[in-house]
């Protein structure tokens, strides 16, 4: 049996290995745990006796094939809580990341197979994130950008939420912006703001959040209207 804190460490290395690619720096672990190098070293260390991670001197840290089964299992349990708490319980969006870490080392095979269930088998959990399958391969994450990183007249859907900023997301819950929102890119102001149309509305993204935010380009004959308010 492995200790929640573990499958918290496997399930951090695997996001920052999509995020990065291997091997994951422990430093880089450190600051997405907000723990100390020596305890990451210390942990990696457990992890590796178990056949858990592969650690290189100097260069970090990779998932063997075991530690990613467990590390996207994990993940299966968190998103698929996180849908259940936003569809049947009314919870926030800002609120369901949370509730899932605290539960998501709890659930057994059963009660995972019956929640998914109830749920119609989701693909996504409610800030755009992939829901592994049953099988636990890792899902894949599509083609998406930044927002940061498109041209002043792109018409975007967006794709998916940081969920690790709770003030974040109640921002962007206040000015509508959710995966499956359509929106053109008006303008990269100079004092740090990215203006995009909503609904024929002007919306303003702090730089910080559209550095974070995930769209893909909108699909041919979408966002015509905004196009032409423009």
């Amino acid at each position: 049996m492995l200790s929640d804190v573990m499958e918290d460490y496997l399930k951090a290395v695997y996001t920052l290995e999509r995020e990065h690619g291997p091997p994951v720096k422990t430093s880089t672990i450190a600051d997405y745990l907000d723990v100390t190098s020596p305890t990451v070293t210390s942990m990696v260390e457990k992890l590796a006796d178990r056949g858990l991670v592969e650690r290189e001197k100097y260069k970090g840290v990779e998932l063997t094939p075991d530690g990613e089964t467990v590390a996207v299992e994990v993940l299966r349990h968190h998103r698929l809580l996180e849908a259940f708490l936003a569809d049947h319980l009314d919870y926030e969006w800002d609120e369901v990341h949370d509730e899932a870490d605290a539960l998501e080392h709890h659930i057994s095979e059963e009660f995972e197979r019956r929640l998914a269930r109830k749920l119609g088998d989701p693909t996504v959990d409610p800030h755009g994130d992939p829901i592994p399958g049953a099988d636990l391969e890792p899902p894949e994450h599509g083609d998406t950008e930044v927002l940061a990183d498109h041209d002043e007249g792109d018409r975007l859907v967006v794709a998916r939420v940081s969920d690790r900023d709770t003030d974040e997301l109640r921002y962007l819950a206040d000015v509508g912006v959710q995966p499956g929102t359509e929106l053109t890119l008006r303008e990269h102001a100079p004092i740090g703001m990215f203006v995009v149309r909503i609904d024929g509305e002007d919306v303003h993204l702090p730089e910080r959040v559209a550095g974070t935010l995930e769209v893909r380009p909108a699909d041919d004959g979408d966002g015509d209207q905004e196009v032409a308010d423009a």
